[in-house]
């Protein structure tokens, strides 16, 4: 049970660059979590170099405060060996008290380097039910899990009840909301080929889309932010630490945020120190916020198109004539004061760097420097500032560290697992929400609910493939885990699992033929052994994958593999939906792109009005030994037209 006295969860909070890592020491954080200028979830920050990394580190451990390093991106198959000399250097130069990570290769390699810290689990690894903590503190041995955004308090209670002894959870408080599940995105990589679970992710849920009349930001969402409501997330002893979002943020941001939830959790009694904390988030130049669904009684959606979702602080529009345009600022400016003026996703945003003070309501000229003149009306955000007492402690910091010395160099080579070599009879599978009454040659495949289980006869329930979705919540684990129950019951022995971690819901594995699904974003040959010491019979390659990275899976696996050769694959998964977005009614992005949602379950599907279609490379792909080749079927709004497009995704471009 829980107890009601607030424990002391650490704080922690967020580096991209030097001067955030030195604003977190500054304000008092209990740990700093950063990456590498490679193999890190948020590529778009500066990140460190490991000279750099060991210095801040020695200067944080100076002063008891932890530090992480993040290495939560999916490894393809040619960067193993990069991989694993970065985290021996991590080991022997930098020694941080934990990896971060998503990919479970990236587990087995940290143990061949040597890597003698702790290893947590990251939300995009989405481990997003109770019983699965117990599976991977078993079978992974991870020592803490950053459980998802979209839980409510009472689901991260229900899974602190379920988290083992050895085992804590992190929780995130503060910040940027991405619209898909994390790790459950793929809206960016499937545009373009710059993937989310690459850190590469160009935000394309921040545009404008159109259904009908309406024309908004409908996928954008506002800022995360627990704030005074930590007090009950305080009473979660299992919730070890509280995660401040904002790799990509200046240091304005971190030391603001850092001391408001310092303030909160120290004084939260205190009516005085709540106020001063919110103060303090309201002027940490993030986005307008909610509380999401913290709180269950009382939900937020995190989508409302009525208000700002641009990053910064909003200060006013574009006035005046375009050569001499200005901004009326509804808060005070200082020099040194980082604007942008537009939007991040619209062309000729531009920066603008603030050179003396104005008052609150005063008028700044937005001197471009010769640049094309912002648009009249257009947004104007401030997105960073200096204050001078800031800028003191951080030189203070920076006086204190120790010299940057180059760590020697790295010969590290992975050691990869014997390949599979024996190659079976290739199945075709087709799959859909319902059995279909014919299936042209090809196995029957149903994601797993109660409409497809009814729509099962009991002689046919051992030869149909059953899908389980690809995400699955504390509040949704009874119902499926009486599913599969019946489905077995029925004589279902065949089964996809889209996480590795879903797993833990069968009772035994005797007699069945468990499958990695294509949403366990196998890359790997260490993901995929990973996978077979779990029990795995076979395992779906990430349908991100490019030609290059696939064909070398084949030759390097050691389990039998499959691929998503064809069909409906979504855009995303989230757990929420604007308001006045209509289900399977088409709308368009500025680009003439055209999409649908769907509801399956608790969670939205948002699928392209193209399909995924590498059936021309099947022949190449059974040669080379994929085993299981699996179709995607979905019923299309009669409103929406699939487009005859070609649908290779990354297959000529490679995963970015």
């Amino acid at each position: 049970m829980h107890t009601t006295d607030t424990h002391q969860a650490a704080i922690l909070a967020p580096a991209g660059n030097r001067a955030a890592f030195l604003a977190a020491l500054a304000a008092g954080a209990d740990a700093v979590y950063c990456g590498l200028k490679s193999m890190s979830a948020r590529m778009e920050a500066k990140n460190f170099s490991l000279e750099e990394l060991a210095q801040l580190t020695q200067l944080a451990h100076d002063r008891g405060v932890s530090v992480y390093v993040t290495f939560n991106v999916l490894l393809k198959p040619d960067e193993l060996d990069l991989a694993g000399r970065l985290i021996e250097g991590l080991g022997r130069h930098v020694k941080p008290d934990a990896l971060i990570v998503q990919d479970p290769g990236v587990i087995a390699l940290a143990r061949q380097a040597g890597f003698e810290g702790q290893i947590h689990l990251s939300t995009l690894a989405n481990v997003s039910f109770p019983k699965a903590l117990g599976f991977v503190s078993r079978r992974l041995s991870v020592d803490r899990v950053v459980v998802p955004r979209e839980l409510s308090i009472d689901e991260i209670k229900a899974m602190a009840d379920a988290c083992p002894e050895s085992m804590g959870l992190e929780a995130f408080i503060h910040g940027a909301l991405c619209y898909g599940v994390s790790g459950r995105c793929y809206w960016s990589s499937y545009m373009g080929g710059k993937s989310g679970l690459r850190g590469r992710c160009v935000q394309p849920c921040r545009r404008h889309y159109r259904q009908g009349s309406q024309n908004a930001r409908a996928f954008s969402c506002q800022d995360y932010s627990v704030d005074v409501l930590v007090k009950i997330l305080g009473q979660v002893p299992k919730v070890l630490a509280w995660k401040i979002e904002g790799r990509k943020k200046g240091p304005h941001y971190v030391f603001y945020t850092v001391c408001a939830y310092r303030m909160l959790r120290d004084q939260g009694n205190e009516a005085r120190a709540k106020r001063d904390a919110l103060d303090l988030l309201a002027q940490s130049l993030g986005r307008e916020a909610t509380h999401y669904r913290f709180l269950p009684q009382r939900p937020q959606n995190p989508i409302d198109t009525r208000r700002q979702t641009a990053s910064g602080l909003y200060m006013g529009k574009v006035q005046g004539p375009a050569k001499n345009p200005w901004v009326v600022v509804r808060q005070a400016l200082l020099p040194g004061d980082v604007l942008r003026v537009g939007y991040e996703d619209e062309a000729g945003h531009t920066i603008c760097r603030v050179t003396r003070h104005v008052p609150q309501k005063g008028r700044y000229p937005l001197n471009l420097g010769g640049r094309k003149a912002p648009a009249s009306g257009a947004p104007v955000f401030l997105t960073d500032r200096r204050e001078k007492a800031l800028e003191a402690m951080m030189a203070a910091l920076e006086a204190s560290a120790a010299p940057l010395e180059s760590p020697p160099p790295s010969r590290f080579k992975a050691t990869l697992p014997r390949a599979n070599a024996a190659l079976g009879r290739a199945t075709e599978v087709r799959v859909s929400r319902v059995p279909p009454r014919a299936s042209g040659g090809a196995d029957v495949g149903v994601w797993l609910s109660e409409t497809a289980l009814a729509n099962i006869a009991r002689p046919a329930a051992g030869k149909v493939w059953i899908w389980l979705p690809p995400v699955i919540w504390p509040d949704d684990e009874a119902r499926v885990t009486g599913l599969l129950r019946q489905s077995l019951e029925n004589g279902a022995c065949r089964f996809v699992l889209n996480t590795p971690w879903q797993m833990a819901l069968f009772n035994r594995l005797e007699g069945l033929n468990l499958w990695a699904g294509p949403f366990c974003n196998a890359a790997n040959a260490l993901c995929l052994e990973t996978f077979k010491t779990l029990g795995f019979s076979g395992a779906f390659v990430s349908p991100e994958l490019g030609e290059t990275d696939i064909l070398t899976l084949c030759r390097q696996s050691p389990l039998p593999l499959g691929i998503v050769l064809s069909g409906h694959w979504p855009l995303c998964i989230s757990r929420t939906l604007a308001e006045g977005m209509q289900l399977r009614v088409p709308f368009d992005s500025p680009k003439g792109e055209q999409a649908w949602v769907d509801q399956h379950g608790p969670d939205y599907w948002i699928f392209p009005n193209w399909q995924l279609d590498i059936l021309e490379m099947r022949t190449r792909l059974q040669q080379a030994g994929i085993q299981m080749f699996a179709h995607l079927d979905e019923s299309v709004p009669p409103a929406v037209t699939i487009k005859p497009r070609p649908g290779l995704w990354n297959w000529k471009i490679g995963l970015q």
